[in-house]
Order: C-alpha cells, then structure tokens, then sequence
C-alpha cells in the first residue's frame, strides 16, 4: 500500500503539470487560429474598401466630365445671352 500512495504522491503533481503545459499550450494554438481569421477577416476588409475607392474614384471621374460638359455649355448660353443683348 505504501507505493501506492508513494507513486500517487508523486504521480498527480506530475500530471498536474503536464495538464497545465498542456491546456497553455492549447490555448495559445486557439488564440493563433482566431488571430489568423482576424487577419483574413481584415485583409477582405481592406480589398473591399480598395475596390469600393476605385469604384467611388471612377464615379467621380464620370461626374468631373459631366461637370465640365455643363461648365462648357453654361459659357456657350452666357455668350448667346451677351449676343442676343
């Protein structure tokens, strides 16, 4: 009975520890598995807010034209109007 309680003695330390090691250990491979999927997270992020700029860019693009088209032919009524007085 005597080894028994000798190897129990010094069996469950020893497990505890190796439980302790082991659940760190776990721990820290789940938090770089959800740091890896943040990431993913914010890389998608940021190419959909780079083709959302591109996209904005492009509308801004078409309304600067437009804006010029309009400039152009205001200039073209104020002369007809300056003619016509």
């Amino acid at each position: 009975m005597s080894e028994h309680v000798f190897l129990i003695t010094i069996g469950l330390p020893l497990a505890t520890l190796l439980l302790i090691f082991g659940m760190k250990y776990l721990a820290a491979i789940v938090e770089a598995r959800a740091r890896q999927a943040s990431d993913e997270a914010y890389r998608q992020l940021a190419a959909q807010a780079a083709a959302a700029q591109a996209e904005t860019s492009a509308a801004l693009g078409a309304i600067n034209a437009h804006m010029t088209e309009v400039k152009t032919r205001e200039a073209a009524v104020e002369k007809m109007l300056r003619d016509v007085e």
